[in-house]
């Protein structure tokens, strides 16, 4: 009797498990297989290219192709030979893995929400980094980059808000800053002493020519401009209840950890990048 036919996992299961046996042979025996199967490789490429390039050359066998190419097991060995490209979606979560080492140090993750073909991504940032007050660093300087590197066709990266949160406590950390941000860029400036904003509170101070609102929430510490995206009117007086921050004017609330405004979703506060390093905060006036 005809048993079903074996996935994709059962043969990748197989593999693994020869895999295992061989990596614990002398280096000699171990590079006799890998060369080995590099040479089956490449015999299985050639014959594999000729056969595509001959349904390639008649439009009736096209269609043929593709539907061959979209079955799980046969686009996996095109994939391992190397005769198809890797999709969009895949080159996509590559570059996010390239980045997620950097971030997970730092206590954060990245991940993918959603492609919407041809041109446009949808990410989240996670843990650390999800409202951390440097987290527009890390989007445009680390995962933007990374994305657009690998995938230049994508023309749109949008930032879903997060759904976890890192802990916050009583203390503040010894080191809040991106892990993307250059160490010797010149355009960081001490602003104040991390003592010097009340916990739960504000701190407005000009500097370098700009009125700036300094939040701090627990170990969080963000900057904004000290101006209601409203209508552009200081936000000192407002009054603060749970880190929100209701403008004295015209009443628009907005988050002090992430400048979003709660009554108008569509605009925010303009952030600044921010870091503290021991007892220091360092900023940097966003152009």
């Amino acid at each position: 009797m005809q048993g079903s036919k074996p996935d994709l996992a059962s043969f990748l299961g197989t593999i693994e498990r020869l895999e295992s046996i061989v990596a614990q042979w002398d280096d000699t025996h171990r590079q006799t297989v890998l060369a080995l199967r590099e040479s089956i490789d490449q015999l299985h490429k050639e014959a594999l290219s000729r056969i595509i390039l001959l349904f390639k050359s008649d439009p009736a066998t096209q269609a043929v192709l593709r539907q061959a190419a979209s079955d799980e097991l046969v686009y996996a060995v095109l994939r391992h030979l190397g005769l198809v490209k890797p999709s969009l979606n895949e080159r996509v979560e590559a570059a996010l893995d390239g980045v997620r080492p950097l971030l997970q140090s730092h206590g954060g993750n990245v991940e993918l929400v959603r492609l919407q073909l041809p041109d446009t991504v949808e990410i989240r940032l996670l843990g650390a980094c999800d409202g951390c007050p440097s987290s527009n660093l890390t989007l445009t300087e680390g995962v933007e980059k990374a994305i657009r590197e690998q995938c230049p066709e994508i023309r749109t990266i949008h930032k879903i808000k997060g759904l976890a949160h890192a802990p916050t406590g009583n203390g503040v950390p010894l080191h809040l800053v991106s892990p993307f941000t250059k160490s010797r860029d010149s355009s960081w400036m001490v602003a104040l002493q991390v003592e010097e904003i009340p916990d739960g509170g504000i701190l407005v101070k000009e500097l370098d020519g700009h009125s700036l609102l300094f939040s701090r929430q627990g170990s969080r510490i963000s900057c904004f401009e000290n101006a209601c995206a409203h209508m552009g009117m200081s936000l000192e007086m407002g009054e603060i209840n749970h880190g929100i921050i209701t403008c004295p004017y015209h009443g628009f609330q907005y988050s002090l950890t992430t400048g979003e405004c709660l009554t108008a979703p569509e605009v925010q506060l303009l952030p600044h990048d921010t870091r503290v390093d021991g007892p220091k905060v360092e900023m940097k006036i966003s152009r």
